[in-house]
């Protein structure tokens, strides 16, 4: 969606901007040539061949006018100058050369070792969790995290079959997960929200997008915008709860809105476009897997 992330972000010559989920470096590249000349962008991602891949492609271009560090979009206040940035982008979710790459063990359409870690570097893998959780841990991630409603089941299978041998590849997993659960003309896969599940429960994904989104306030100057691309309910689910807090222009006591204990604040942000924006006819043609994608917009007030 690089057109309506440049629409949103509008970028400016002598502005810095923050890519927190760099991938290939698309929208990266699109936000330094629409500020070019002087335009500033600094960028991170959790997987180290995305951070060198990018580093690579921008600097053929933009060389001079970027930094880039691996590292979690959660903790970009902590490297990025508060009140620093006209605009923020944060494009969740994993990436086509995640999801393509069978050895990153992220997809059950080839086979590969039950990985996910979007962070190489880190010691927690699906395997693990697979293996290693209880049959109400792991129904309990299949429904928050996949909203998976045979959640239960599918647990106690897999806790079943793992007594007679370990979880090791993806493939073993799914084919489980459809004996188990027989597709039975249904469109979807019925290891996609396990697979979702266990994906989003091994990066935390939405404890990151949590605190990701509180980072980009901080670093966020006033007047600037926060573009957020999500992939699924959960996620949009978060950012719209974020906005809604951060819009309002009271607080109240505890966890309870009670209008009559309401007491009058300057909100933090604003919306620019509270409806999502979805993904173009041209874009869908072009690339399949944005057809679940939705923007949204926020502006520091």
């Amino acid at each position: 969606m690089a057109a309506e992330v440049l629409d949103a972000l509008k970028p400016r010559p002598g502005a810095r901007y923050a890519d927190g989920t760099l991938g290939g470096a698309g929208h990266a590249a699109s936000i330094l040539a629409a500020s070019s000349p002087t335009g500033w962008l600094s960028g991170c991602d959790r997987d180290g061949v995305a951070v060198e891949a990018a580093r690579k492609r921008l600097a053929e271009q933009f060389a001079g006018r970027f930094e880039i560090r691996r590292g979690n979009f959660s903790e970009m206040a902590d490297w990025i100058p508060a009140a620093s940035c006209a605009g923020v982008l944060l494009d969740l979710g994993v990436s086509s050369p995640q999801l393509d790459s069978a050895e990153r063990g992220f997809s059950f359409q080839n086979d590969g070792p039950l990985d996910m870690r979007m962070d190489d570097s880190q010691k927690l893998t699906a395997a693990d969790l697979v293996n290693d959780l209880s049959a109400d841990e792991l129904a309990d991630i299949f429904w928050e995290f996949g909203d998976e409603r045979d959640s239960r089941r599918l647990a106690r299978a897999m806790v079943h079959d793992r007594a007679l041998r370990k979880f090791t590849t993806t493939r073993q997993l799914a084919e489980l997960l459809e004996r188990i659960s027989p597709r039975n003309g249904k469109k979807s896969h019925p290891a996609t929200k396990v697979f979702q599940a266990l994906r989003i429960a091994v990066n935390d994904e939405i404890g990151s997008l949590k605190r990701g989104l509180e980072a980009a306030v901080k670093i966020l100057a006033p007047g600037g915008r926060l573009a957020v691309i999500t992939f699924h309910s959960l996620e949009d689910r978060v950012v719209k709860a974020f906005g809604r807090e951060k819009t309002r222009d009271y607080t109240f006591p505890g966890d309870v809105d009670v209008p009559e204990l309401r007491t009058p604040i300057v909100p933090e942000l604003k919306w620019v476009s509270r409806k999502a924006i979805l993904p173009g006819a041209t874009e869908l043609k072009e690339n399949p897997r944005a057809r679940s994608a939705q923007l949204r917009i926020l502006e520091k007030v």
